[in-house]
C-alpha cells in the first residue's frame, strides 16, 4: 500500500497546527485549571479546546474523513482517511512549564499512518513527516547513523518501564546502552529525526500517542514498531519502540525480546 499523501491534506495538517497552536501558546505557563480524567492523567482546557479548532476545520473541509482524538473521541473511523489528534501529548510537562510536549497531528490511510505533524508551538518548531523527506521548518532532516546498542542515546517515558511484565526486557535495553535520558514525551522522537537520539522506547501508547510519529521518524529515515517489531496503525495501541536505524532497531527488539 502507497504511503503517498496529497498535498492538500499536508496543507491542511499546516492550518490544523497552526490552529491549535493560536488556542496553546497563550495558555503556557498560566494559571490554569487542571482537569484530572477518568485514568489519572490530566488534562486542561488548552488540550480540549485546541483539540476542538482543530476537529472544526477537518469537518469544514471533509466531512467524509474520520477521526480520532484524544480529548473529543471518535467519528467515522472505518472511513479510508482519518485524522489521529492530540492537541498536547506531554500535558504534564505543558502545565509544569515544560516546552517539551508536542501538538500531534496525524493521518492515517486505512489505518496506516502516512503523514505526521509534532508542533512544539513555544519553541516554534514544527515537524512533519511525508512523502520520502521529514522537515523541520522546511529544512530536511534525518536521523543520525548508529548501528550500535552500545554507543546509542536512549530516550524512555520514565520509571513506569521499570515495572510491569516487561520490566526485565526495558531494564536489559537500559543496561547495554551508552547513555540515558526520561520524561521528553513526544519531543523526544523529533530529536532522533533530527540526529540527537538513537533510541526511544515507550509504553501505554494510545494512536493520538504515535500515528502522528510514525512518519516523521520512518521518513526521516529511522524505524518505529511496537515491541514485537510489528508496524503501527490504528489498531495496535502499546509499548513502542522507535531507533535511529533498521540495523539498530533490530539489535533492540532481540534486547526486548
Amino acid at each position: 500500500m502507497t504511503k503517498e499523501c496529497p498535498q492538500e491534506f499536508i496543507d491542511l495538517a499546516h492550518r490544523l497546527a497552526d490552529a491549535a497552536g493560536a488556542v496553546i501558546r497563550p495558555l503556557f505557563r498560566q494559571k490554569i485549571e487542571i482537569i484530572g480524567k477518568e485514568d489519572a492523567s490530566p488534562v486542561t482546557i488548552a488540550d480540549r479546546n485546541a483539540e476542538a479548532a482543530m476537529r472544526a476545520i477537518i469537518e469544514a473541509e471533509y466531512p467524509d474523513h474520520g477521526i480520532f482524538g484524544e480529548e473529543h473521541g471518535e467519528v467515522r473511523t472505518d472511513a479510508e482517511y482519518v485524522w489521529v489528534l492530540d492537541p498536547i501529548d506531554g500535558t504534564l510537562s505543558f502545565i509544569s512549564g515544560s516546552p517539551t510536549f508536542g501538538c500531534l497531528i496525524g493521518l492515517t490511510r486505512n489505518g496506516v499512518p502516512i503523514m505526521g505533524i509534532l508542533d512544539q508551538v513555544i519553541s516554534g518548531e514544527r515537524w512533519i513527516g511525508a512523502n520520502g523527506e521529514t522537515r523541520l521548518n522546511g529544512e530536511i532532516v534525518k536521523a543520525r547513523h548508529c548501528e550500535k546498542v552500545s554507543e546509542a542515546t536512549l530516550f524512555a517515558w520514565g520509571a513506569e518501564l521499570f515495572e510491569g511484565d516487561k520490566a526485565k526486557n526495558f531494564r536489559a535495553l537500559y543496561d547495554q546502552v551508552l547513555r540515558k535520558r526520561f520524561g521528553y514525551d513526544c519531543y523526544a522522537y523529533a530529536l532522533l529525526s533530527t540526529g540527537f537520539v538513537d533510541i526511544v522506547a515507550d509504553c501505554d501508547m494510545k494512536p493520538y500517542d504515535y500515528c502522528g510519529l510514525v512518519p516523521i521518524v520512518e521518513n526521516a529515515g529511522g524505524k518505529i514498531t511496537d515491541w514485537d517489531g510489528n508496524p503501527l496503525t490504528l489498531s495496535n495501541p502499546g509499548y513502542v519502540l522507535a531507533a535511529a536505524t533498521a540495523q539498530l532497531h533490530d539489535q533492540a527488539i532481540k534486547i526486548l525480546a
